[in-house]
């Protein structure tokens, strides 16, 4: 199920955040996180959906679940990284995991992935990586 959340009261800002998990908790975590970067928040419960979501409308950045049924964050990354649009090529991807292990870590460079988010989410951490990503304008 593919659900717009858009956080923001009143103008429109130019920046989006794609959020890729199929639990719905851990996505509303992340949206109640982002919540006071007044950012338009776009959700997905897989990496397939998530593909068709970036397609339509590409997000400033996409952050991740390595672990999902079907397409998983890794396939998801290296699909990014290989799109023939330069925008969804070069887009951001943060993949969040639970296994920081260096192995994954490998993995996730391998794909592609622009950086990690450990799990369970941290508000500060998750605010501080999304900030980092869009810059001045988050």
């Amino acid at each position: 199920m593919s659900r717009v959340c858009d956080s923001r009261e009143g103008s429109k800002l130019p920046r989006a955040v794609l959020i890729v998990d199929d639990s719905p908790t851990i996505r509303g975590f992340a949206r109640l996180f982002l919540k006071p970067l007044q950012i338009e928040v776009k959700e997905a419960e897989d990496g397939a959906q998530a593909l068709q979501i970036v397609r339509a409308a590409p997000p400033a950045l996409a952050i991740v679940d390595v672990n999902m049924p079907g397409m998983d964050g890794l396939a998801y990354t290296r699909q990014i990284r290989t799109d023939e649009r330069a925008e969804i090529a070069r887009m951001p991807v943060i993949l969040m995991t639970g296994d920081g292990s260096a192995d994954l870590h490998k993995k996730g460079q391998a794909a592609g992935a622009s950086d990690f988010l450990g799990k369970p989410l941290k508000g500060p951490e998750l605010l501080a990586l999304v900030k980092r990503f869009l810059g001045s304008s988050a």
